[in-house]
């Protein structure tokens, strides 16, 4: 089969592509846009402005830092408790496909709450 252009066609004499081996910061084109690449990757990827900024959590809903992981883990055990029991309580009232997630997701809460116990049996075994 006959082909009407050369197979790889040839580059025209303007626009020839550099060989491999050539760095890219030769032509003043490619340095410009080899600039412009790496300032918008500094921009948008640089973090070390983040970590110096000074953010401080907001205090609405802040956990007294002074508190010890046991304490930690009774209070996550029993709001984990209190949340079973109303998903408990609401899937008494509902029925089918409804009642059914409600019941998993308390299913949920209750293996969550297993596993608080598991690490507070670890830190104080029962006696």
């Amino acid at each position: 089969m006959f082909k009407p252009t050369p197979n790889p066609p040839e580059a025209e004499t303007d626009h020839q592509t550099p060989p491999d081996s050539a760095s890219p910061y030769e032509n003043p084109h490619t340095k410009k846009f080899h600039e412009a690449a790496e300032r918008a990757l500094d921009y948008y990827l640089n973090t070390e402005g983040i970590k110096a900024s000074s953010r401080s959590p907001s205090t609405m809903f802040i956990i007294n830092p002074d508190f010890d992981a046991e304490t930690l883990l009774v209070h996550a055990c029993e709001s984990l408790a209190s949340a079973n029991v109303m998903a408990g309580d609401l899937a008494g009232t509902l029925e089918g496909p409804s009642r059914n997630a409600l019941l998993g997701i308390a299913q949920i809460i209750m293996l969550g709450e297993l596993a608080v116990n598991r690490a507070l049996d670890r830190l104080d075994p029962p006696a």
